[in-house]
Formats: structure tokens, sequence, C-alpha cells
């Protein structure tokens, strides 16, 4: 789970941080490895998402602004 956590934070971001808090949880109970790679899942998963809203926001701000110049 924590290395789906990781691969998933590049691919998918929202399905990275949900792989690393299932990992996070599962290692917690069972005392397995791999925190290191689920906290690394959920760290970029969390940044990656972050990223893609503000990137989302600012082409709609865009839009907007372009749509109102024509005005």
């Amino acid at each position: 789970m924590a290395i789906l956590a990781l691969v998933f934070a590049f691919v998918f971001a929202p399905l990275g941080i949900v792989f690393g808090h299932v990992a996070r949880r599962q290692i917690s109970r069972s005392g397995e490895q791999g925190s290191g790679l689920a906290t690394a899942g959920l760290i970029l998963g969390y940044v990656f998402t972050a990223l893609a809203v503000l990137a989302c926001c600012g082409f709609l701000g865009l839009t907007i602004a372009g749509t109102m110049a024509e005005i």
C-alpha cells in the first residue's frame, strides 16, 4: 500500500492520498515497514493536489479575465 501511495501520488494525486492514509493505518496496526514511503506518498499527494487546484483556479481566472476584456 505504501508503494502504491507513492506511485499514485505522481499518477493521480488524490488516490495517492487515500492509499497513503490506508498504508499508514495498516503499518501502525501490523508494525510492517514502509512508513517513510507512505508519508512521502501523502506529502506528494497533498502537494500535487494543491498545485492542480491552484492551476485550475488560475486557468478559470484567466478565462474570466479574457472574456471580460472582450466586453
